[in-house]
């Protein structure tokens, strides 16, 4: 019987040893993951049943009631509401915005390469930047009103009435943004083998016919990847908000995050706000999941 055995342990050790590298290489990855995003989130849990202020040595457990308060806080709703518009115009804009550029300017040649940089440069920038360039172009005495009234129209109150102010807000983002989509939409139209459109010319297709039967269907998971990530980035969209309405003018333009951040430092009530983090949390992943398996069944019916 110790005969049968000792080849088992053998085996199992060689495999071990087979396994070890691998596990090496990986556990600083995993023990990353884990202090930087699992125990930050169990702990965000955890303090989400609490009234902890962030500052007192003590708290109390008090159950559901900050979950309770954030489906029923009026300043809650109107800025998930404000996200979910953000989320859903910014992601449809940022990904048609940025389809149309790269398929213009896909072609080869040094004009093309040049626009490229144009447009993607401000994704690059920080989005804080982004909120105070814009923020001083689109005030009351920036220069796009003094361009309106230079030639005779009205100046609008781009950042003072609460509809203009969500129309800059969602403008502003798209602007800095769809450099991304944009870069992605490229690589996808650059993977396309030339034969498929030299084949299509052949036939007499034109060009909108080849983009639309031969480019669009071949890109199919290029816009899998650039719905799911614009989705769940304009959902946690803050930094915008802050350097270009701080929220205002009456928290018209208070994005979910933003309203996060004010309960949790601001206002000192961290567990109010980890309670708003988690439901922000799951809202994303079953949104994320969901996106991702209705672009999986488009891409299956685009390539059947």
């Amino acid at each position: 019987m110790s005969s049968t055995i000792a080849p088992r342990r053998r085996t199992a050790l060689q495999r071990w040893r087979h396994r070890l590298p691998g596990i090496l290489m990986g556990g600083p990855a995993v023990a990353v993951f884990i202090a930087m995003f699992v125990i930050p989130m169990i702990l965000a849990a955890v303090l989400s049943f609490t009234d902890w202020n962030g500052y007192s040595l003590s708290f109390d457990f008090i159950g559901w009631e900050n979950y309770t308060k954030a489906f029923r806080s009026p300043r809650s709703v109107q800025a998930a509401v404000f996200t979910g518009v953000i989320a859903v115009v910014g992601t449809i804009l940022c990904n048609a915005v940025g389809l149309a550029i790269a398929a213009l300017i896909s072609g080869q040649g040094r004009a093309n390469t040049i626009l490229r940089t144009i447009f993607f440069y401000p994704y690059v920038i920080s989005a804080l930047i982004i909120g105070f360039i814009w923020s001083a172009m689109l005030s009351p005495n920036g220069a796009v009103n003094g361009v309106l009234t230079t030639i005779g129209l009205p100046a609008l109150p781009f950042l003072t009435e609460p509809g203009f102010a969500k129309a800059s807000v969602i403008f502003t983002i798209v602007w800095s943004h769809f450099g991304f989509n944009m870069i992605l939409f490229l690589a996808g139209i650059k993977s396309v083998p030339a034969e498929y459109y030299e084949a299509a010319t052949v036939d007499g297709a034109s060009r909108w016919q080849q983009f639309r039967s031969i480019t669009l269907p071949l890109i199919a998971p290029v816009f899998t990847v650039n719905l799911v990530l614009t989705l769940v980035g304009l959902l946690k969209a803050y930094d915008v908000v802050l350097s270009l309405t701080d929220g205002g003018p009456a928290g018209s333009t208070q994005t979910i995050v933003y309203q996060i951040l004010k309960d949790s430092f601001a206002n000192s009530s961290l567990g109010f706000g980890a309670a708003q983090s988690i439901v922000l949390l799951l809202v994303t992943a079953v949104i994320g999941l969901a996106v991702t398996v209705v672009r999986r069944r488009a891409e299956q019916k685009a390539t059947e």
